[in-house]
């Protein structure tokens, strides 16, 4: 199985891989922390949109999706942060629209199959060299921001109000924290899918959580988990002859599965 390792396409997998594991892991912990799981699962669905934008244009649709999918999650904070309309309510809507236009301008073109099906499901044994470079830029520049800004991220986690009143811009903050989510999720979505990507994200957060209290720790278990999962899976997806992207998903299930049995927190009820 080990092999495999020498071809240059599973190299290129292997990096990517570990930079998106890593990647996804880090923004979880803010996602789950902060109760947006929903958020980062309607603005992969809604990077569908900016992706058909892209191929209709001509244009590297991941690009496209970020702009697309940002502008999507920053409409999504506008609208519930005056108290138009509920978060989730307002997710489920841009979440169809985004869906529904991705689907209209694509049944407007041709061609299309084999890249709409790249990008629904992953491909992460056809990541280009591009695709590698574009995945370190983008995990380059969010992790630079989460490291400069940690306290700050952690104090709107787990007390915006406060952080409100001694001054740190919590909202700025808020719409960073979402722009960060959506440049994750379009960077991962040509390894692991638009379907799957938000498991990614959340699943090995999620697992990171039962096993510690320690905003720390839970970051560090989950970059282990989110890394592990994703390379893993990706060589039993070769052994077994699956898709890459279900196994990885699967996998990090599993460890979540078996860190809830183990839980400390099981144990305190």
């Amino acid at each position: 199985m080990m092999d495999i390792l020498g071809y240059s396409f599973m190299q290129r997998a292997m990096v990517a891989g570990v930079l998106i594991g890593a990647l996804c892991a880090v923004i979880g912990v803010y996602v789950i922390l902060r109760g947006m799981a929903f958020m980062g699962s309607g603005i992969a669905h809604t990077s569908l949109g900016g992706v058909a934008i892209g191929i209709l244009l001509g244009v590297n649709p991941i690009w496209s999706a970020v702009v697309f999918s940002i502008l999507a999650g920053w409409g999504i904070a506008a609208v519930t942060r005056r108290g138009q309309i509920k978060e989730d309510t307002a997710i489920g809507i841009i979440f169809a629209s985004g869906m529904a236009m991705g689907i209209l301008i694509i049944g407007l073109t041709h061609n299309y199959q084999v890249d709409l099906l790249s990008y629904l499901f992953g491909s992460i044994t056809a990541v280009t060299i591009q695709d590698v470079w574009t995945t370190i830029i983008i995990s380059a520049l969010v992790m630079g921001v989460v490291a400069f800004l940690f306290k700050d991220l952690m104090f709107i986690i787990f007390d915006p109000e406060m952080a409100e009143v001694t001054g740190v811009p919590a909202g700025k903050l808020y719409y960073l924290l979402i722009t960060m989510i959506a440049l994750t999720v379009v960077t991962s979505i040509k390894v692991i899918g638009i379907v799957l990507v938000s498991a990614l994200i959340v699943t090995p957060a999620a697992a990171a959580y039962q096993l510690t209290e320690s905003f720390r720790k839970m970051m560090a278990l989950s970059v282990v988990f989110g890394v592990g999962s994703t390379v893993l899976g990706l060589l039993i997806s070769d052994w077994l002859r699956i898709a890459p992207g279900a196994s990885i998903v699967l996998l990090a299930t599993l460890i979540f599965v078996v860190s809830a049995i183990f839980s400390p927190r099981r144990r305190k009820k």
